[in-house]
């Protein structure tokens, strides 16, 4: 049994998906799609672009979507349907590419929707107010003792439960600074401050998830070909009204990514295939679910190796 999962942000690099475009026309006319509904050419940015601007999360969002559903559709091409998967699942924006490509919610309002969360959840907190950090070596169960103890009256969580070893906690910048030395004593093998410009999935999203809930109510969601596994249920949704809801409380909620994929094996899955950009998740798979299959489907040559 397989299940497709797709990437979040942090797997964004500069050329994902060009030759994917230029091999499988219906690849291309993803990234014509999307251009269209945002009304600017941001294939040009992923493809040629900087990689600065394209980090900027209301870009990243759209663009890692769309380099998914190239690789989706290119997969379609050569006969391989989402239907041949058990479950979809998706890393945070992710998510969105899973429902996608399942057909529950439509390209062009989903390179919108990507849009407008980026937007909101850069705004949602000013830039350097907020902080997420990577602690390696600690289990949910420490993660949630350091933020607790980091907290102090602000804001600190655990954010994504990425696999047995790595959470990323999320929260007002002191708080997450206070963290990193709480965790090294607590036996964190490392604890460091990432890259991001806004502290997403926590509390301090949630002008975010108003933003989010509004915008979704103008969408249509359709019931998905396949289940999808949502990340703040780590168990599997079909019904468009739970979609929906889901999908706002995940702007505040965490990432149940190890519970997902668990989830998932548990109920028969011994290969994962990873679509679009990066290997971020095929990594954590491994070391959630040891012993199952996977593969990366994010170049023509994949993508035939895939077929075969």
């Amino acid at each position: 049994m397989r299940a497709f999962v797709f990437p979040g942000q942090g797997s964004q690099t500069i050329g994902m998906g060009r030759a994917l475009a230029e091999a499988y026309p219906a690849a291309r006319a993803v990234f014509d799609e999307v251009d269209a509904a945002l009304g600017e050419k941001l294939s040009g940015l992923i493809f040629e672009g900087e990689i600065d601007e394209l980090t900027l999360t209301r870009n990243a969002q759209p663009a890692l979507m769309a380099t998914s559903i190239a690789a989706m559709e290119a997969l379609k091409s050569e006969g391989i349907a989402v239907t041949d998967a058990a479950f979809v699942a998706g890393h945070s924006l992710g998510e969105y590419s899973a429902l996608c490509a399942a057909g529950s919610l439509r390209l062009d309002d989903t390179a919108r929707l990507l849009r407008l969360r980026g937007e909101a959840m850069q705004a949602a907190v000013p830039v350097g107010e907020g902080a997420m950090a990577a602690l390696l070596g600690l289990d949910l169960a420490g993660a949630r003792e350091v933020a607790e103890e980091a907290a102090q009256g602000e804001t600190c969580q655990a954010a994504n439960d990425n696999d047995p070893s790595q959470v990323v906690i999320s929260g007002s910048r002191a708080a997450v600074e206070r963290a990193l030395d709480i965790a090294k004593a607590k036996g964190a093998k490392r604890a460091i401050l990432l890259p991001v410009s806004a502290p997403f999935h926590c509390a301090l999203m949630a002008p975010a998830a108003r933003a989010m809930a509004e915008a979704l109510e103008g969408v249509e969601i359709r019931e998905p070909a396949v289940p999808v596994v949502a990340n703040v249920r780590a168990a599997a949704v079909s019904d468009p009204a739970a979609i929906r809801s889901l999908l706002v409380d995940q702007v505040t909620g965490a990432v149940r990514w190890r519970e997902s994929v668990e989830y998932m094996a548990g109920e028969g899955v011994t290969e994962f295939w990873e679509i679009g950009a990066g290997k971020a998740l095929t990594g954590m798979i491994r070391r959630i679910a040891k012993g199952t299959a996977t593969r990366t489907i994010g170049t023509p040559e994949e993508v035939a190796a895939a077929k075969g």
